[in-house]
């Protein structure tokens, strides 16, 4: 029982997951001895706890692994809870991520891909950038069975009305939230176009999201909390944006943008995406892609600015998300000059 003192959960929640483990152990032709049981913390995430739990099979030296999902304290606040279990289910169902395994109103515990994380410096490697463009436009024509509307707009303004709920006085003067619901109203009328390609987006694609399996050079996509229908060209610009980031330092809230991927880094992941339906993209179809993806880090600086606000009242975890959100609403109003005039 050692081991389970490791996670951070009461004695009923322990007794709960003790119970699912157990059976699963026996579906899965186990013997479970909870004194035999491993878990290790995996860092990195930031709006839940996450644990690999292994036990080991009547096979010598072979281990069953599970993965362990603690919901973060009150992140229910920026995402549907129920929305975030059908998708992980659908798109499991489709072949792209983990499977579920069992549910808890305070966690989840899903199949363990045992294959590597990725790390910030895999995000620059020419091939491993491809290959997440080519599992991209899988994941955006994967056909949600939900409406196709955008959902970015509508979510800005729900976290802004939250944050101001939240906030201090102090926090309201300091992010000028005050100003950001007439930001949020340019930006739709600006970036809204009818002929831009919507998918269904990952919303949050940083390195720590995709596993890759290093024998088939693949990548799996994971975490799906932020997903919805939005312009393919914001995911872009959140995986742009996530390559001046390092999840994985002692600072792990300080972004670097002087890692911001150049325009012919941007290029290159547009035309893999692009051209892996089979065809070679014209060059218009590719800068215009990439000049949208530029134009959307402005909201994209509003939406996880909003969030590290939200998330520095309600979240536990250890981050600095005050200052997060701090450094992503100064890029915001350093960019908007480029963009909006």
């Amino acid at each position: 029982m050692m081991e389970f003192k490791k996670i951070r959960l009461n004695g009923s929640r322990i007794e709960e997951l003790q119970k699912l483990l157990s059976f699963l152990a026996s579906n899965w032709g186990d013997v479970l001895d909870v004194n035999s049981l491993k878990v290790v913390h995996l860092s990195g995430a930031m709006t839940n706890l996450v644990y690999k739990i292994s036990w080991p099979t009547k096979k010598e030296n072979v281990c069953r692994m599970v993965l362990l999902r603690v919901y973060g304290e009150g992140v229910e606040i920026l995402f549907s809870r129920d929305d975030e279990i059908r998708t992980f289910e659908y798109v499991s169902k489709q072949g792209f991520g983990p499977q579920l395994l069992g549910q808890f109103p305070w966690g989840r515990v899903e199949e363990f891909i045992d294959v590597r994380t990725l790390s910030a410096s895999d995000l620059r490697d020419p091939e491993i950038s491809s290959l997440i463009a080519m599992k991209l436009r899988e994941f955006h024509n994967i056909g949600m069975p939900c409406p196709t509307k955008a959902g970015l707009w509508d979510r800005l303004r729900d976290w802004l009305g939250k944050a101001k709920t939240l906030c201090s006085a102090e926090d309201i003067k300091e992010f000028r939230l005050n100003d950001l619901e007439k930001e949020i109203e340019t930006l739709e009328k600006e970036l809204s176009r009818d002929s831009q390609m919507i998918g269904f987006c990952h919303n949050d694609l940083q390195y720590g999201n995709m596993m890759f399996d290093e024998k088939t050079r693949s990548i799996t996509i994971i975490d799906y909390e932020y997903a919805s229908y939005n312009p393919i060209a914001y995911d872009f610009a959140n995986h742009f944006c996530e390559m001046t980031a390092d999840y994985h330092t002692e600072t792990p809230h300080v972004l670097d943008y002087t890692k911001y991927p150049g325009v012919e880094e941007r290029r290159r992941f547009v035309h893999s995406y692009l051209s892996s339906a089979g065809h070679e993209p014209r060059d218009s179809e590719v800068k215009q892609l990439v000049d949208d993806a530029e134009k959307y880090i402005l909201p994209n600086h509003l939406f996880w600015g909003l969030w590290g606000i939200i998330s520095g009242y309600v979240n536990s975890i250890d981050f600095d998300y005050k200052e997060y959100a701090r450094q992503r609403f100064c890029q915001y109003w350093l960019k908007k000059p480029e963009f909006i005039i």
